[in-house]
């Protein structure tokens, strides 16, 4: 099986808070640990009850603080909402506090609502921005050689450190600017799995060696749930059908109880829409997953596969990844 990651949203549950949520988090990252993945990101979602990591270089802190070898790192930052000094500064002092164990991965997206990109007092020309924004941060990140001119402003810490970056896509324009750049790159097919394919072809393709990476590597995100039995699984995963189903609605809440009976929550052409979001997720007993991961990682030949997890109980969570880690 393929070297497998973790994507983490600090999911807070229906009756519980996010500081329960961050909690869960760090408890999380160092089972993941223990278990032998092999990164635990973050990602940046803004004005979501039940997501608590906004703050995402300050929640791996935390995490960070709590484990040992894991690699942690932002899967991702939104970098238009942010100054890419800042972003150099944040990063930079994860890594001056967790040498050699963090990376930075940079989508382009707000992460968000209109009414609360206007509040975050992003840009207008912020996406367009992104490409420039992404050089300017290697550059805060970059060695110099011996006797070069030292910039007038430098991040501190930051300077130097060469933390690792990633490109985040869902759309071909991500695939293209990492293989520009010669940077690895993550596709976000937990939710956008339309262009998976596409932005595969054109990264690999189009993709210049560089300092950091001398050939491609590519990352696809899955969302899988494991339990002993499919029908355990699927009833699991149901919490993560209806978070998807409301961001249809335009409701956002807290992550809900799985449901017994999910086609009576949502509507025929709801489920359309959900299942087609959710393509590439894996939901079953040990042997089921097993078996539906391979053939992803066969059909797409990706490097890496991040995985995603939305189950409403901890607990329950946590036996997922334990027994996907098994398979490994």
């Amino acid at each position: 099986m393929i070297a497998l990651s973790l994507l983490d949203l600090s999911l807070v549950p229906e009756g519980s808070t996010p500081a329960d949520a961050l909690r869960n988090s760090l408890d999380l990252a160092q089972h993941a640990e223990a278990w032998g993945y092999n990164r635990f990101w973050m990602a940046e979602h803004h004005n979501f009850p039940g997501i608590a990591s906004a703050a995402t270089a300050v929640a791996l802190a935390h995490i960070g603080a709590g484990t040992k070898t894991i690699r942690i790192g932002a899967g991702g930052v939104m970098l238009p909402n942010h100054s890419p000094l800042l972003i150099a500064e944040q990063f930079g002092t994860l890594a001056t506090l967790h040498p050699g164990r963090v990376d930075l991965a940079l989508g382009r997206a707000p992460g968000t609502d209109g009414h609360t990109v206007a509040a975050m007092r992003r840009l207008p020309d912020a996406s367009d921005r992104f490409p420039q924004d992404v050089l300017k941060l290697q550059a805060y990140f970059a060695k110099r050689a011996p006797g070069a001119p030292v910039p007038p402003v430098r991040a501190i810490p930051g300077d130097g450190l060469e933390v690792p970056l990633w490109i985040l896509g869902s759309s071909l324009f991500g695939a293209g600017l990492a293989a520009e750049l010669g940077l690895p790159y993550a596709f976000a097919s937990h939710f956008a799995p339309q262009a998976l394919r596409a932005a595969l072809e054109t990264y690999r393709e189009r993709f210049t060696p560089s300092a950091q990476c001398a050939r491609p590597h590519a990352m696809a995100g899955v969302n899988v749930v494991v339990a002993d039995t499919d029908a355990e699984a699927r009833r699991l995963f149901t919490s993560t059908q209806q978070q998807f189903t409301n961001l249809f609605r335009g409701v956002r809440q807290k992550i809900q109880p799985p449901l017994e009976n999910i086609d009576a929550f949502w509507s025929h052409d709801e489920k359309l829409r959900t299942e087609g979001m959710l393509r590439y997720s894996f939901v079953g007993s040990p042997a089921t997953v097993r078996e539906g991961l391979a053939g992803f990682v066969a059909n797409t030949g990706v490097d890496e596969v991040i995985v995603a997890t939305g189950v409403y109980d901890h607990a329950a969570r946590l036996r997922s990844y334990e027994l996907l880690a098994s398979l490994t």
